[in-house]
């Protein structure tokens, strides 16, 4: 009798979490003709409509050189840099990553479901910062509203460092 009850009581909670919103990028990181070519470092980032950081999403860099050095260069991302980067301790579980090849990515982010069902309803938007050695720097928003009533791609598109890029929300 008491397992019924617990399983009659568990099925409202797992479907809950079933239905909770979810929140991917498909991010292209163009194939530049130059001389001399690195990847980029890309910062993923949630912010409010006051700009504040609420969540760290992701953090692609170097993270193969000796000593962690590839930490080095991460304060060349200025913008995340001073919101929030220099705050925090890299390698981060879940946030970072290795630099991407040229290329169409996808990221999901299964480490912010936490913050993201914590969010009110209200506006919000995704930041991306790309920068590159030898190379430029670029910033684009993706405004969103929270939650979403149905499944979005929220497209935008960068000049140079990046190429198209789409924010991806499920309710």
């Amino acid at each position: 009798m008491k397992l019924r009850y617990s399983i009659a009581l568990s099925i409202p909670l797992m479907s809950a979490s079933a239905m909770a919103a979810d929140l991917a990028l498909k991010l292209e990181i163009p194939q530049l003709n130059v001389a001399e070519y690195h990847r980029p470092y890309v910062a993923v980032w949630l912010e409010g409509a006051d700009q504040k950081v609420l969540a760290n999403l992701s953090v692609l860099y170097d993270v193969k050189k000796k000593d962690n050095a590839g930490t080095k260069w991460l304060k060349d991302m200025r913008q995340w840099w001073r919101k929030s980067g220099r705050d925090l301790a890299m390698p981060m579980d879940g946030v970072s990553g290795a630099t991407r090849a040229p290329g169409e990515h996808t990221l999901s982010f299964p480490g912010a479901k936490a913050a993201l069902d914590k969010l009110p309803a209200g506006d919000y938007q995704v930041v991306i910062e790309a920068t590159r050695e030898a190379g430029g720097r670029e910033l684009v928003r993706v405004p969103f509203q929270w939650p979403p009533k149905s499944a979005l791609a929220l497209p935008a598109k960068g000049k140079e460092e990046l190429g198209a890029v789409a924010v991806q929300l499920k309710p």
